[in-house]
């Protein structure tokens, strides 16, 4: 398969970081990573990012700026494994455990030693397995400044709630994978479009498509979405409780438009699990709504950092 160039703006986006290697032998992996700021900078001047499925960092290119000129002294963001710019090996098995290794992996390489942590859709899950080793003391000793709090995006964190795609469902049938390297781009569109309720730009669809396809990574689609059993498997046993039992601060930020991780999961996880967390709706938006309303977004999550910081 011949590779497909990258639009100039993943293109430019990809120039302002670079790839560390993880895993070891056939196992070893590229993947993509920014810093954004002083690498130097204190945990409580530090935020880390996790992006989620269909997306990458570049999902972020909207919000890392004033995040980075009006809070925080560094920002770290990657492209986890199967993503965007990074590695997409076809034979693995993208389990949301591994997924939280390798980001461990890159902020240790990184020399990050804690922050803020930010998650969006899948991010949300990976965040959440991190706080589940941080409740039973399996956080590495080098991540010594621990998580100064938690910022969780529009994830379906509560499956009952949630309201998966026809895509989602079909990837995770027998014929996922020729559904996922069969997939046009129009179908891709229809199915981001009914996922969001927002309005997300004609564009912003298009680069996440590229993205997307960048490396091979159709293939392996059906391959990802197996983090929706995980999910299911441990939400009620492992996740949900790491969120409980977490005394970070938490903020539970949605998109009022959402119709495949719809609000009621955020007033769920406040009434229900975490009663002290802040939540914000935002009317405008959907499921990308760091896309689709970056404005209110950006001034939603940086209230919530200032409050926190006293």
């Amino acid at each position: 398969m011949r590779p497909r160039a990258l639009p100039p703006e993943l293109l430019a986006w990809e120039s302002r970081g670079h790839y560390v290697r993880v895993g070891a032998g056939e196992q070893q992996h590229a993947i993509y990573t920014q810093s954004i700021g002083t690498d130097d900078a204190p945990p409580r001047d530090t935020l880390l990012v996790i992006h989620g499925f269909p997306e990458s960092s570049f999902s972020f290119s909207r919000n890392v700026e004033a995040l980075a000129r009006r809070r925080f002294r560094r920002v770290v963001l990657l492209d986890l494994l199967g993503f965007g710019l990074s590695d997409k090996p076809e034979s693995h098995t993208y389990s949301i455990f591994e997924q939280a290794d390798l980001v461990l992996e890159v902020w240790r390489q990184l020399s990050v030693t804690g922050g803020h942590v930010l998650g969006h859709d899948m991010g949300d899950s990976v965040v959440t397995e991190l706080l589940a080793r941080s409740a039973r003391g399996l956080l590495p000793g080098w991540l010594s400044g621990g998580f100064a709090s938690v910022t969780l995006t529009d994830g379906s964190m509560v499956m009952a709630l949630a309201k998966p795609r026809l895509g989602q469902r079909l990837l995770r049938t027998r014929l996922g994978r020729f559904i996922g390297m069969r997939s046009s781009y129009r179908v891709f569109e229809q199915q981001l479009r009914s996922a969001s309720g927002g309005d997300l730009a004609e564009r912003d669809i298009e680069l996440m498509w590229a993205a997307l396809r960048h490396n091979g990574g159709q293939r392996v689609q059906h391959r990802i979405i197996g983090y929706i059993d995980e999910r299911l498997r441990f939400e009620g046993t492992r996740w949900v409780p790491a969120i409980a039992a977490t005394k970070v601060p938490i903020h539970l930020c949605w998109g009022e438009k959402d119709r495949v991780a719809p609000p009621a999961i955020a007033r769920h996880l406040k009434a229900n699990v975490c009663p002290t967390a802040r939540l914000t709706v935002l009317p405008t938006a959907g499921h990308f709504l760091q896309q689709e309303d970056p404005g209110a977004w950006n001034e939603a999550v940086l209230r919530f950092f200032e409050e926190v910081s006293g």
